[in-house]
């Protein structure tokens, strides 16, 4: 099949090319032009050759995307601005997210063979559901908590109203695999917060066994993966500052903001899709060897790393002051 996958150079999209070129399908990459997304392009291109095909483009732009979806079977819907840019330049994200669905799905219903639409949504639209008894089910209520998750619902709704086939996919947390950073705003939630994790290259596949399959059409998918990635939030950090040297985090170092995350009922996805491969422990597990020899090193900075860590919660320094 030809496929089409918008946002295609970010941590989704990249691993949805792998397993859609795996199967033997023809990818149609479609981004916006930068040094970063031109360097991933690059080494795509080196490895797929004439397989692979990039389309520069602006989502925004009609013609661009109209260029973009001319003989396409399906198009991956990826593209889409995250929190803090929904929150920071709100009207520039509403034209890209809303506005730029909108540009895809008009641009599909002028094709002379109609393409099928994956949408990628998240478990955000969710709200704050700590105080219910898990899992979530995809008939529950969604709730837009921010601009963000007002955005997805909106573009959920175009999708189900366009006349095209269409499948949703609502995703757990999917990180990249790779070693970040502390912000402060990465401890802003309940140490004890239900959160569900998706293997990247989980995600990816997915999203390549949508494209093919036949029971997928005309509904909402959650996206995790299963009891494996079933954790808190606590544990989430914790257990990825251990690969990296620090250490589990204390309790004292997290807020209490609302969680728009939590456990999801993944099983018709599974059923359907076939796609939960590996689980968090299977990720931890594949971190170690992105620090290197530095993974021998780490231990004799630890006291020093795990200060600099703890300094960047402000709740930590609250914490620390009322003691």
């Amino acid at each position: 099949m030809n496929v089409l996958i918008t946002g295609a150079f970010g941590n989704l999209g990249t691993n949805a090319i792998r397993k859609l070129m795996k199967k033997g399908h023809r990818v149609r990459c479609f981004d916006l032009k930068t040094k970063t997304t031109e360097k991933t392009a690059r080494r795509f291109k080196n490895r797929y050759g004439d397989k692979l095909d990039v389309v520069w483009g602006d989502i925004r732009n009609r013609n661009d995307v109209a260029a973009a979806v001319r003989d396409q079977d399906v198009v991956v819907h990826l593209s889409f601005i995250m929190p803090p840019g929904t929150d920071n330049r709100p009207e520039w994200a509403r034209e890209i997210n809303v506005g730029g669905t909108q540009n895809l799905i008009d641009a599909m219903k002028q094709q002379p063979r109609k393409p099928r639409l994956i949408f990628s949504s998240s478990f955000t639209v969710f709200g704050d559901t700590q105080n219910q008894p898990p899992p979530r089910k995809v008939n529950d209520p969604v709730v837009a908590s921010d601009n963000y998750t007002q955005h997805k619902i909106e573009c959920e709704k175009l999708c189900r109203e366009s006349g095209l086939d269409w499948c949703i996919m609502r995703f757990g947390i999917v990180p990249p695999i790779s070693i970040g950073g502390a912000t402060p705003k990465m401890y802003a939630f309940p140490f004890k917060a239900r959160i569900e994790f998706v293997h990247p290259g989980d995600a990816g596949l997915a999203i390549a066994n949508a494209v093919s399959g036949d029971g997928v059409w005309g509904k909402v998918l959650l996206i995790g993966a299963g009891k494996g990635g079933q954790i808190t939030y606590g544990e989430f950090l914790g257990r990825m500052m251990e690969i990296m040297g620090v250490g589990r985090l204390p309790e004292e170092a997290f807020g209490n903001e609302p969680a728009y995350m939590d456990w999801m009922d993944t099983e018709e996805s599974q059923r359907l899709l076939q796609y939960q491969i590996h689980t968090f422990d299977d990720f931890l597990g594949e971190l170690p060897r992105l620090l290197g020899p530095a993974r021998y090193i780490m231990p004799l900075f630890r006291p020093v790393a795990r200060r600099w860590v703890l300094g960047k919660s402000p709740y930590y320094k609250k914490s620390r002051k009322r003691a």
